[in-house]
């Protein structure tokens, strides 16, 4: 790795830079556009940023609705005119849509015949959690009510208070589908409960971010060698033989979430006073082996999944693992790291710039193949805002606010050394 001493300030000290990242988040936001559905939800776009059609077009996941909430109000604390209009229309989407008036919590998916996956899944359900805090915060009427609403069936349905974690996923009412336990929901659920203790200030939400971090990372990644665990049983104990869907459940372990742990790990320092070292320590020892064993040092990105003796599995990129580095490599660096962070930011942009984002139609394109074509194999289009506008957003911030409290503080000037 290349020294940076005398490389001059950092990149996101420079106000050009910084200026390029803004215009990355506003390309961002118009390319999705299109995406707004009037009938109800966020239609998925094709790779020329046009809805796609037929039963992918048709389809309504919680989690694209609920992350566009969360995107759009970032938008509106970013001053981005239109942005209330994308948030009222998915809050109303998942009160009306999503939302199970029979037996509480939120239905995964429907399209225009109705509800088509039934299913009660944690992970969608921390993603509600996330939107309506970022929307309490961008002052939406009904952000209250969808707060209290999902919060009620967390609490009541999917933590488990033995483990310090949730459930993983329900039927539409309520009986247990599986003794699987994930950590891709419980890392997500960290994230929402951070945003919510941000919106509200109730000390709950941090609490159970902390313990979650405790269980996946403290306990479980420290022993595995700062790779971090995919697959549980009912009883928390590893299932390294796993493997399910490739999107949400993969096999072998997933670079990309030990970059977003990560991230997630020095907000959740920064918020709870520094008090527990061991998450600053560990933020940085996950990043540092992720991007030893993670990264192809040949030709650039991460792969997405690795074996457990840390060889490739699916060497195809994917761009999400991509934005978290360069969100982790930021906060790292704001919060005491060295020169090696910064020189993974810029390395992580280039590799991006040079990739993953399509400058001839905008949007990041969603998956390369090892030889770094783009393709559609596990996603159709352009599926994401979310990943991509959060890595353009975060290091304009300081590394101790999340998202929507720290663009309330935003300026263009450059950041005082952290």
């Amino acid at each position: 790795m290349s020294s940076l001493t005398d490389a001059g300030p950092d990149w996101t000290a420079r106000p050009a830079h910084r200026l390029w990242l803004l215009d990355q988040a506003r390309g961002l936001f118009d390319f999705f556009r299109p995406s707004l559905d009037p009938d109800g939800g966020f239609r998925p776009l094709d790779l020329r940023g046009q809805p796609l059609g037929g039963k992918a077009g048709a389809l309504r996941q919680i989690h694209d609705t609920t992350r566009m909430v969360h995107c759009h109000a970032l938008a509106q604390e970013l001053g981005l005119p239109g942005a209330d209009r994308a948030i009222d229309h998915g809050i109303k989407t998942l009160w009306s849509r999503h939302r199970d008036s029979r037996h509480g919590g939120y239905f995964w998916s429907f399209d225009g015949d109705g509800i088509v996956s039934a299913e009660k899944q944690a992970y969608g359900h921390a993603f509600v959690l996330l939107a309506a805090a970022s929307a309490r915060m961008a002052g939406h009427p009904d952000a209250d009510r969808l707060l209290s609403d999902v919060a009620e069936v967390l609490h009541r349905r999917f933590w488990d208070p033995s483990a310090g974690a949730v459930r993983e996923e329900f039927s539409d009412d309520w009986k247990p589908l599986s003794a699987y336990r994930g950590q891709n929901s419980n890392m997500h659920l960290t994230e929402a409960a951070m945003a919510a203790f941000e919106a509200t200030g109730e000390r709950g939400w941090l609490d159970m971010a902390e313990s979650i971090a405790s269980l996946i990372v403290d306990r479980h990644a420290r022993a595995e060698g700062w790779r971090v665990p995919e697959h549980f049983d009912e009883h928390w104990q590893v299932d390294r033989q796993h493997a399910g869907d490739p999107m949400f459940r993969p096999a072998g372990t997933t670079p990309g979430h030990a970059l977003e742990w990560s991230r997630l790990l020095i907000q959740l320092w920064h918020l709870g006073g520094r008090r527990h070292d061991w998450m600053r320590d560990a933020a940085e020892a996950l990043f540092l082996h992720t991007v030893a064993i993670g990264w192809d040092h040949r030709a650039g990105g991460f792969y997405y999944t690795l074996h457990w003796s840390d060889r490739p599995d699916r060497e195809d990129r994917f761009w999400w693992p991509c934005a978290e580095g360069v969100a982790a490599a930021h906060v790292l660096r704001r919060s005491g790291g060295d020169a090696r962070l910064e020189d993974w930011y810029r390395r992580i942009w280039n590799f991006v710039a040079a990739r993953f984002i399509d400058h001839a139609h905008g949007g990041w394109f969603a998956e390369l193949d090892s030889e770094l074509r783009p393709v559609e194999k596990v996603f159709r289009g352009k599926p994401d805002l979310y990943h991509a506008v959060q890595a353009c957003l975060i290091p304009m911030l300081p590394p101790d606010a999340g998202l929507c409290r720290g663009l309330r503080a935003m300026t263009l000037a450059a950041p005082e050394p952290g």
